[in-house]
Order: C-alpha cells, then sequence, then structure tokens
C-alpha cells in the first residue's frame, strides 16, 4: 500500500468524522432550539432564525435528513477503516477497525459535538440553519421516500402517526418548562406561582375561588336610611350585595363610593335618601363559568363584582375580579382587609387549618401538592377523602398527610391539624 493511498484514506476517514460530528451537533441544536427564542429573533428581522424555524416546524423531516447523512458518512468512514487496517494488520484489521471507529466516532462525532451544541442550542442552530436546509432539500424525495415506509410498517402493528396530533398542548408544555427551570433554579417560587396561575384560569371555575355564601356580607334593603349607610361605613368591603324580603332575594348592588356621593348631594339630610336611585342591578353567572371567561367579561363590561349560580337559580356565592387575580399574584391585602387565621404552624412540625381554607392556597402557601379536583377547602378534601362527615378527635392518614379533626360545627369541619408523614412511615402504614 503506497504512502499517498494511505494518507488519503486518513484524511478521507477524518473528513468523514467531521461530517458526522456536524449532523450530530445540527440535529441536536435544532432540536433543542427553544421556539420562542427563534420566535423573537424572526420579529428582529434575523433572516438565518427564519430559516431554524421552518426547519423545526418541519421537525421529522430535518432528522430524517440528518439521520440519513449522519448514516452514510459513518458507513462510508467504517468501510474505509476497515479496508485500511485490513491492508496493515490482515485479518485482525476488522477487530481493530470496529474498535478503533467506535471511540472515534463516540467522542467526535457524538459526545462532543452533541455536548457542545446543547450547551449553545440557539447560537449552534443558527450558525449550521443555511448548510442543513440545503441537506433537507436534497435528501427531500429520500426521506419522504423513507417516512412512507416508516409509517406502512407502523401501521402493520396497529400504531398510526397523525402529525397534527400534539402530544403535549401548549398549556403543559409551559407548564413542563416551568417546573424544570424551577427546578434548575432559573425561576423562583413566587414567580412560578403568577405564571402557574395564569395558565390555571382555563382550567379552574368560578366555582373554585369565589366566596361562598355562607360568608357573604349582604344587607337588609329595608333598613332605615341611617342604619343602612352606617353598615355600609363600617364594613370593609366597597361593594356590597342587598337583599329584601329574604337573603336569598338579592335585589341589587350597593357600591360604597355612591352612597358617598349621595349623601354629599344631600347635604346630609338622610330623610331625602332614596335606595334605589344608588342601587345598581346586580350581574349573575353560572358556577360552571371558567375563569378565564370570566375575567375578559369583567374586563368587556367594566365591573369587578358578580354574583355566582347553580343550575337551580341559586346563589351559591360570589366573585370579584380581585379573587381572580389572587389567582394569578397570590393573596391581595390592603389596609382594610380583616386577617382571618388560616394556618398557624406548630412546634412538633404540624400544622393547624381552618377547614375553609382552599387547597389551592394552602399547595401554594406551603408547597404541598394536595389534589384539588374533587373540593375545594381543605374540609371539603378530608369529607371526600373519608366518605363520611367525620367527628371530632376521628383522624385519617391519605396524600401523605395524617389529619386530624380538631372542631366541627353541625355538618362543618371547622379546625383541622395537619401532620406531613415521613416516605418511611407511609410504608409502615400501607404494611399494616
Amino acid at each position: 500500500m503506497t504512502d499517498y493511498a494511505f494518507w488519503a484514506s486518513v484524511v478521507a476517514i477524518v473528513i468523514l468524522l467531521v461530517l458526522s460530528g456536524f449532523f450530530s451537533g445540527s440535529e441536536t441544536a435544532l432540536t433543542a432550539a427553544s421556539r420562542a427564542r427563534m420566535h423573537a429573533l424572526v420579529k428582529s428581522g434575523n433572516k438565518r432564525a427564519l430559516i431554524v424555524a421552518r426547519l423545526i416546524e418541519f421537525r421529522e423531516r430535518l432528522i430524517g435528513a440528518l439521520l440519513l447523512g449522519n448514516n452514510l458518512v459513518n458507513i462510508l468512514a467504517s468501510a474505509l477503516a476497515t479496508s485500511l487496517f485490513l491492508k496493515l494488520f490482515g485479518d485482525a484489521g476488522v477487530a481493530y477497525a470496529t474498535l478503533v471507529m467506535t471511540l472515534l466516532v463516540l467522542i467526535f462525532s457524538e459526545v462532543l459535538p452533541k455536548t457542545w451544541a446543547i450547551a449553545n442550542a440557539e447560537k449552534f442552530a443558527l450558525s449550521v440553519a443555511p448548510v442543513v436546509r440545503v441537506l433537507v432539500i436534497v435528501f427531500g424525495p429520500i426521506v419522504a421516500a423513507i417516512e412512507v415506509i416508516v409509517r406502512l410498517v407502523l401501521r402493520i402493528f396497529g400504531i398510526r402517526i397523525d402529525d397534527s396530533t400534539a402530544v403535549l398542548s401548549a398549556h403543559e408544555e409551559l407548564r413542563g418548562t416551568l417546573d424544570l427551570q424551577h427546578k434548575e433554579g432559573g425561576l423562583i417560587k413566587a414567580d412560578k406561582d403568577r405564571i402557574g396561575g395564569l395558565l390555571d384560569l382555563v382550567e379552574l371555575e368560578v366555582s373554585d375561588v369565589m366566596v361562598h355564601r355562607t360568608k357573604l356580607f349582604a344587607l337588609n334593603a329595608d333598613l332605615p336610611p341611617e342604619e343602612l349607610v352606617e353598615e355600609v361605613l363600617a364594613s370593609p368591603f366597597t361593594r356590597i350585595p342587598l337583599w329584601r324580603d329574604d337573603p336569598d332575594n338579592m335585589v341589587g348592588l350597593l357600591h360604597a363610593k355612591d352612597v358617598l356621593r349621595a349623601i354629599a348631594n344631600l347635604k346630609g339630610d338622610m330623610e331625602k335618601f332614596e335606595l334605589d336611585k344608588v342601587m345598581s342591578p346586580l350581574w349573575f353567572v353560572p358556577d360552571t363559568t371558567s375563569l378565564q371567561n370570566q375575567l375578559n367579561a369583567f374586563l368587556k363590561r367594566k365591573t369587578h363584582f358578580a354574583l355566582v349560580v347553580d343550575e337551580y337559580g341559586e346563589v351559591m356565592g360570589l366573585v370579584t375580579l380581585e379573587d381572580i387575580l389572587e389567582e394569578i399574584v397570590g393573596e391581595i391585602a390592603d389596609e382594610h382587609d380583616i386577617e382571618l387565621p388560616g394556618l398557624k404552624p406548630q412546634a412538633d412540625g404540624s400544622v393547624i387549618v381552618e377547614g375553609s381554607v382552599p387547597i389551592r392556597d394552602l399547595n401554594r402557601a406551603t408547597d404541598w401538592n394536595l389534589p384539588d379536583d374533587e373540593a375545594t377547602t381543605i374540609a371539603g378534601l378530608v369529607i371526600h377523602e373519608a366518605k363520611m362527615i367525620p367527628e371530632e378527635r376521628q383522624i385519617f392518614t391519605f396524600h401523605g398527610f395524617r389529619f386530624t379533626v380538631l372542631s366541627r360545627e353541625k355538618n362543618r369541619i371547622t379546625r383541622l391539624r395537619m401532620m406531613a408523614l415521613s416516605p418511611l412511615q407511609d410504608a409502615k402504614k400501607a404494611s399494616k
């Protein structure tokens, strides 16, 4: 074997390994590149980002072309190496070629370029995009034929691939990204909760966040004007529903600012005060309305207050714009809010919780993961899991917590003690 042939084969193998690294790195970079980042670059006028966005849009064709190119150069490099080693070492050259090419391909054509690409995905993708676009066009017919064959083979085994079916919805992808960024330290819990709360608006209904009718503050419209004004001024709320004859018969909404404006116009003469002129009509919404739709409705109507009714038209509670915003940003308190003790950590590691505390608020405050699909409040969760209305001092264990009923009023659980169980304790209980 001449020196020229030897060095020509070596140079060819090196070039093929470089090409293999290019294909491997390009595949990793283009599949790992952020679509949101590329979209932002496209809007700013970056032409290469536009190429990347189009390549990612047809991901199956892109991966097929890169895999085809990668396999071609790898097989060709292995064939040249085997031929070279056979001439140098005889029959043992096959084993040497296999060992050497495996190491070279693994290190320089797979691990190294993919590590580089994953560490600089966007930059790498923008650099290789023009070349990869040409390869996708050139290999397009072959890749299309391969796709047809693959789909036919999968169909034989009862597997159907539909291009229009997304594995994850946009909301699920965003939620997964939030969890990953929070886990890796790129997003603090408060920001994660706010963005997560925004995503939850589609899934939650007004019944999940409303103030229940048992806690609804309303006034009798038939009260004397002086007493009514005193109640309005003493109340921490600016919007107050009014009832007449029966507390379930809601007749209107009273705004504290309208009351004060009317009193000022009457120069304090309460005998001339006419409630019907300052009272505004109520807005009733179904309890199954999603929070996203209700938020849009609040913004469209330019109002902050609505009463929630069930399928029979009975008032279940009220929902405000602030209730929905609190699902996004957390509790909003002002100088007139009355803070109720809802969560009290204890020295032994347990917490005492009021039964009316919403599960979502409890999860957000403690970073727990109690389910809120079947119940809105922590008391409702205990009743749902126990399949009964517990007595005081009864203890239940589920979802990794021990629940002790501390107090109950009629059929309502008013106070609970919760203690998180360790995995060892859970295992012991499960074995009994």
